[in-house]
C-alpha cells in the first residue's frame, strides 16, 4: 500500500492573511471555519489541498520544497503580473527570448514559488 499527499502545509505566522493570499492565487476560498487569529487555516482548490499553520518563527532560509503553478486561462507573464498585484514578489526572473522559462516568486511572507509556461504557450 503507498501514501497519499492529503495536504501540502505551509508553516506561517499568519494563517488567515497567508491563506487568503493563495485562495485568491487558486481561485479558492478558506474553509468556512478559518478565522483571523486562528492557529490554522485550511485551503481547498482543484489543485490540491493547503493547510497553514501557525509557527513562532519567521522564514530564516530559502524553501527546500515549492509549488510550481501553471497558469491555466492565461499567458505566464499575465499571471506573474497579476500575481506581483496581489502581493507577490519578484525573487528571479528565468524567462528567456525563445518564451521558455519561469519567474520565481514569493508570496507576503517569503515563501518561493514559481509561475511556468501555460499549456497553450507550451503547445505553441
Amino acid at each position: 500500500m503507498t501514501s497519499l499527499v492529503r495536504h501540502i502545509t505551509i508553516d506561517c505566522g499568519d494563517t488567515y492573511t497567508l491563506g487568503n493570499f493563495w485562495g485568491k492565487v487558486l481561485g479558492a476560498s478558506l474553509a468556512d471555519d478559518d478565522q483571523p487569529g486562528d492557529s490554522e487555516a485550511l485551503l481547498v482548490s482543484e489543485g490540491g489541498t493547503l493547510l497553514f499553520i501557525q509557527v513562532p518563527e519567521g522564514k530564516s532560509a530559502k524553501n527546500r520544497v515549492h509549488l510550481d503553478l501553471q497558469p491555466q486561462d492565461r499567458t505566464r507573464d499575465e499571471e506573474v503580473d497579476r500575481l506581483l498585484a496581489l502581493g507577490a514578489t519578484l525573487v528571479d526572473d528565468h524567462r528567456r527570448p525563445d518564451g521558455t522559462g519561469w519567474v520565481t516568486l514569493a508570496d507576503p511572507e517569503g515563501n518561493e514559488f514559481c509561475v511556468e509556461r501555460s499549456a497553450a504557450e507550451r503547445a505553441a
